[in-house]
């Protein structure tokens, strides 16, 4: 998706849906394919195989470095975490999970979008420099209204940022972080996200992900 913003295009890179990666962790090369055929080529009669397939390159290459067995340990736990609940007590299937990382307080900071029930990734922004955890939750939720509005959506969205839901609910963005020549793309981003949530009206539904009862939120870039 493209967004203007005084005069400047922002290609937050949809994430389109069945363009796969393939992880082979074990077979005749080991690494990320980007198509089924060449992982096929690693596995295929090779006794022992382990591979996988992801939404996307970026969660391939992190499961790649994390290792097979740490991948399976992974899925079993965030799966049982929510999944073997009483269908009342977990988060809603049909719903997109927003989350955003930044290295330092001010540092280099992405948010991205994930739906919940098919761990697909939607969206992702650019990495924006001298940001923090709060600017990225908050432009991560302003984006997800706007995304959702510009293709006629209206899922629920998660966030398990606080701070950011009460920037939103407020409408503007509370950073202490002060504007300059670096992080100048960054602010013109914010004043954009303050003045969608100005102009626009919304009747998405903001929860807050139970961290302490859910595990990590599907969008978490799994850097802790």
């Amino acid at each position: 998706m493209m967004i203007l913003i005084n005069n400047k295009v922002f290609d937050y890179n949809i994430m389109a849906k069945g363009n796969k990666f393939y992880v082979v962790w074990k077979g005749r090369e080991v690494g990320v394919f980007s198509t089924w055929d060449s992982c096929k080529m690693q596995i295929e009669n090779f006794k022992g195989a382990q591979y996988k397939s992801f939404a996307d390159r970026m969660s391939a290459e992190n499961a790649f470095r994390a290792g097979y067995e740490a991948c399976q340990q992974s899925a079993v736990s965030s799966q049982q975490s929510y999944e073997s609940m009483p269908e009342n007590q977990r988060p809603i299937g049909q719903s997109i999970a927003v989350d955003a990382a930044c290295s330092g307080n001010p540092g280099k900071m992405e948010f991205q979008g994930v739906f919940v029930e098919t761990k697909t990734h939607l969206f992702k922004s650019p990495v924006y420099e001298q940001g923090s955890n709060n600017i990225g939750e908050f432009l991560a939720i302003v984006y997800c209204l706007a995304w959702q509005k510009k293709n006629k959506l209206a899922y629920p969205i998660y966030s398990d940022s606080v701070n950011a839901q009460k920037w939103v609910r407020e409408g503007i963005c509370k950073t202490k972080i002060v504007e300059n020549d670096k992080n100048k793309p960054l602010f013109e981003v914010i004043r954009w996200a303050e003045r969608w949530l100005k102009e626009n009206s919304f009747r998405v539904p903001i929860y807050k992900w139970r961290t302490e009862i859910w595990g990590e939120i599907p969008a978490d870039f799994g850097r802790k």
